[in-house]
């Protein structure tokens, strides 16, 4: 299985008046723009996959939805709760094994550090490695039997600049 973990586009900092709740910042139309650039990215490298599930907090929605559809993938889109900033890794890859195991290519849309801990437990067994992914970064795993622990192989991480520059 091969697994794609893209953080969400830049979105509205943190305390700015009227979205006083974390989960109620949307993307700003800068980055609504650069999030679309990097779907190019993603179709300059001939990326495709068979589901895309994201995190259901609107800006991590707001991310996968734009690249849903510019990939043509909308039909493959949806949500988890396990993805959102109170899920648990272990919750998400019981999901994913009981429910998309058969799947050959999956993107997880979500947040930092839930996805930096995620690929560090994936490629070393523990939350420990200092992994850093920019706002539209992108990391691509190959997982032969995905469990909590070591399991993955890191083949790339590209930030954000790396992806808009493909296209």
């Amino acid at each position: 299985m091969e697994l794609y973990l893209l953080r969400h586009a830049i979105a509205v900092v943190r305390g700015t008046p009227g979205y006083e709740r974390d989960a109620d910042r949307p993307l700003t139309p800068k980055g609504e723009k650069k999030m679309h650039r990097i779907a190019e990215g993603m179709l300059a490298l001939g990326l495709s996959f068979d589901l895309i599930l994201s995190s259901p907090i609107l800006r991590a929605r707001q991310t996968a939805e734009i690249a849903a559809e510019d990939l043509g993938l909308e039909k493959m889109l949806n949500f988890s709760d396990n993805l959102g900033t109170d899920g648990e890794a272990e919750d998400l890859i019981k999901e994913l094994n009981a429910n998309y195991k058969a799947l050959d290519s999956i993107m997880l849309v979500g947040h930092e550090p839930d996805l930096s801990s995620l690929i560090s437990v994936l490629i070393a067994g523990d939350a420990g490695l200092s992994i850093t992914m920019k706002k539209g970064g992108l990391c691509k795993l190959t997982v032969d039997s995905l469990r909590y622990g070591r399991c993955a192989a890191l083949d790339w991480l590209l930030a954000p600049s790396q992806l808009t520059r493909m296209s």
